[in-house]
């Protein structure tokens, strides 16, 4: 028996037209809390406060960013809003190459290049750490 497989899941179903459920339910309540504005308010506070409502519903139903809505995009901003943002480095160790500098660490990486035809980055990456692991002789 033969069944046919849904190819485009992630679309969501036009309802009313052109829009979708979830854009519907945006551009509803949003233009509709901007009419109720309208209508029971002067023109003063429609315009401050009813007329962005009614923008911020048309970008929730109809723009995106970076090809998702813009509701995705408007809670991540939420999220990093509220978030602590104090980064604090703590050095924990010394590291490997503690107290050489760039050219000693050049001179060693040019003292073990692999001959010609002769590939074996992981060998050379090895001799590299041992040679800076070893005690300075001084």
């Amino acid at each position: 028996m033969r069944f046919e497989v849904p190819q485009f899941i992630d679309v969501e179903d036009k309802i009313f037209g052109p829009v979708t459920a979830k854009q519907f339910v945006f551009l509803s309540g949003g233009v509709g809390m901007a009419i109720v504005l309208f209508i029971t308010t002067n023109f003063f506070i429609f315009a401050i406060f009813g007329l962005p409502l009614g923008g911020l519903a048309i970008l929730f139903a109809f723009y995106k960013i970076n090809n998702r809505p813009f509701s995705i995009f408007a809670e991540s901003f939420l999220q990093y809003m509220g978030r602590n943002k104090l980064y604090l480095w703590r050095k924990t160790g010394s590291g490997i190459y503690h107290g050489q500098t760039r050219d000693a660490e050049n001179a060693i990486a040019q003292q073990y290049v692999p001959h010609k035809g002769q590939s074996n980055l992981h060998t050379l990456s090895r001799k590299l750490e041992l040679r800076a692991m070893e005690k300075p002789q001084s």
